[in-house]
């Protein structure tokens, strides 16, 4: 635990009143540590950076996807992955990676290197996919030494990116934090069983049955660079959920986050038909 000295401070009433609401008594318990969160927010956070996976093909979205890359589908006159860069905006988080292969020209033609949009984005064309893991393995080279959020591109959240890399950076056990929601039927994601906020087990797909776990990956992660070193050379296609996460498990380094904001993972015609019923 840091060492902490006591200060005394003028602060505008009106402030005050702001930093107030932030009081839940869980996450936030006081004024104090309202202070003292909102300051690290401001003067902690090293991870500026992110990366977007959004190479794959979107086979379960066809036919939509023979004309126009997943990323693009519109959902409420905007391309799905527009969402995934303005929260990521909105979080301060400006440098932004995206890997591309399928239609790339057309995301990169839409995106162009985001000034429109107030980031900074550089693309990673992959010839070949090699899963997500390969994907994200491409990446290293265009981040700084310091930790970024990964986003799948499919996936519309809301979560507080901003308090979720605090947490992962104030844990220095972790070399990977997963968010994490809540499914009724876990069956088609990575089932997730916490230890604490230590993940202690990830099934991918699994069978439901009465000790299943209803938390799911969410597509959104906070990873130290040192990831890059767990991301094996050798293998021309990695999968992040299949070969990376149960490594991270056994060395006792990967983390959750439940989150309770809403979440879509629009990698079906079905979903799809939800989403844009349900999404504002």
């Amino acid at each position: 635990m840091p060492s902490r000295d006591r200060i005394t401070i003028t602060i505008r009433k009106d402030l005050l009143r702001s930093l107030d609401r932030t009081i839940d008594k869980q996450r936030v318990r006081n004024r104090s540590h309202a202070i003292e969160v909102a300051l690290s927010r401001i003067l902690d956070s090293e991870a500026k950076q992110a990366v977007i996976l959004a190479s794959g093909a979107g086979v379960k979205m066809r036919p939509f996807t023979y004309e126009i890359p997943k990323p693009l589908i519109p959902v409420n006159g905007q391309p799905l992955l527009e969402y995934g860069l303005a929260i990521l905006r909105d979080h301060g988080i400006k440098d932004i990676v995206i890997t591309v292969s399928h239609l790339a020209d057309k995301i990169t033609d839409n995106f162009g290197d985001g000034k429109k949009m107030g980031l900074n984005i550089t693309y990673v064309h992959e010839k070949k996919r090699s899963g997500t893991g390969g994907a994200l393995r491409a990446c290293k080279k265009h981040l700084d030494p310091a930790p970024f959020i990964m986003l799948y591109s499919d996936i519309l959240f809301n979560l507080d990116l901003t308090e979720f890399l605090d947490l992962h950076q104030q844990n220095k056990s972790a070399l990977g934090t997963l968010a994490l929601t809540s499914v009724a039927d876990p069956s088609a994601y990575g089932a997730v069983k916490l230890r604490g906020s230590k993940i202690v087990e990830f099934s991918e797909k699994p069978l439901v049955d009465n000790d299943v776990s209803h938390l799911v990956f969410a597509g959104c992660a906070a990873f130290n660079h040192s990831i890059f070193s767990r991301l094996s050379k050798s293998k021309s296609h990695l999968s992040l959920e299949k070969d990376i996460f149960p490594k991270l498990i056994r060395q006792g380094c990967l983390y959750g986050y439940p989150f309770e904001g809403r979440w879509f993972d629009v990698s079906t015609p079905e979903i799809y038909a939800q989403v844009l019923k349900k999404w504002k």
